[in-house]
């Protein structure tokens, strides 16, 4: 089967697992996602099966948002709701003061990532030396916040929504909301990936490939024999000649080619649109 969709995963279950799901209900052994969300996150998940596994590059997954729900107060290690150590009693703030800090996320942003995170320390995932006990020190990170907004605010929860760059970490933003507001501590008690990039949930409806690739359509004018058949082509035979990656209609397939140095080579063979 080689099918591209948009998923909903529920929170409480890993990416993973969830995945392992989706195969069984479209009977398919090859099947992966992209942008993985941790167990307590729900939202998006791109999903490619069959030969449609090799397009996730291809794809305009940028930017990203998310809706998340704040818990003023809440201390975590993990900066969620599953390893709540302690819970502070603050004072409620004003509506206006708790928009404003909200809002000053936009723009470039440098940040610590949360130490329950995949990324690697030697080797070794963070959430994995965190959780046996180590010390973890990990480099500060810049992400673009293109949109940050204030949707609802109950003290002590803050529910707010950020358009992203790839990579960003939400549970890090909830976190520098907490310390521009003076606060010691702060959680996330809810978070949603509402989209990737124009991808959203649309009842696991078969993407159009066609519509969905981040590369320019590009027009070959020779033998369609040669792409038929995966044959080498010429530059002259292509209308667009200026270096980059584009993507060919071969009708019910498409090939992704990159030009480089007067040279045309193959990024992806054929692969079918359904």
């Amino acid at each position: 089967m080689n099918r591209l969709f948009v998923a909903y995963k529920p929170s409480g279950i890993g990416s993973n697992i969830f995945l392992s799901k989706l195969k069984r209900k479209y009977g398919t052994k090859k099947a992966g996602f992209t942008g993985t969300l941790d167990p307590f996150a729900k939202g998006v998940l791109i999903i490619g099966m069959g030969s449609h596994t090799k397009l996730f590059r291809f794809l305009d997954k940028t930017p990203k948002a998310y809706r998340a729900t704040l818990w003023l107060g809440a201390q975590s290690d993990s900066l969620d709701t599953e390893m709540i150590s302690n819970v502070e009693e603050l004072k409620e703030f004003s509506h206006a003061k708790i928009e404003e800090v909200v809002k000053s996320l936009e723009g470039s942003l440098e940040y610590e990532p949360p130490i329950f995170s995949a990324k690697r320390i030697d080797g070794q995932r963070a959430y994995d030396l965190a959780r046996a006990g180590k010390e973890v020190v990990l480099n500060k990170i810049n992400s673009t916040i293109y949109e940050s907004k204030l949707i609802h605010y109950r003290h002590p929860f803050v529910t707010f929504e950020a358009t992203v760059s790839e990579g960003t970490y939400i549970r890090s933003l909830g976190r520098i909301i907490a310390q521009r507001l003076g606060v010691g501590n702060g959680s996330l008690s809810a978070l949603e990936r509402l989209n990737e990039g124009k991808f959203v949930f649309d009842d696991e409806k078969a993407l159009n490939i066609k519509e969905s690739l981040n590369v320019p359509l590009n027009i070959y004018t020779g033998d369609t024999d040669n792409l038929k058949y995966g044959r080498v082509l010429a530059l002259e035979d292509l209308e667009i000649k200026d270096e980059g990656y584009y993507w060919l209609d071969n009708g019910d397939n498409i090939s992704v080619i990159n030009i480089h140095e007067d040279q045309v080579k193959y990024e992806l063979g054929r692969i079918y649109t359904c």
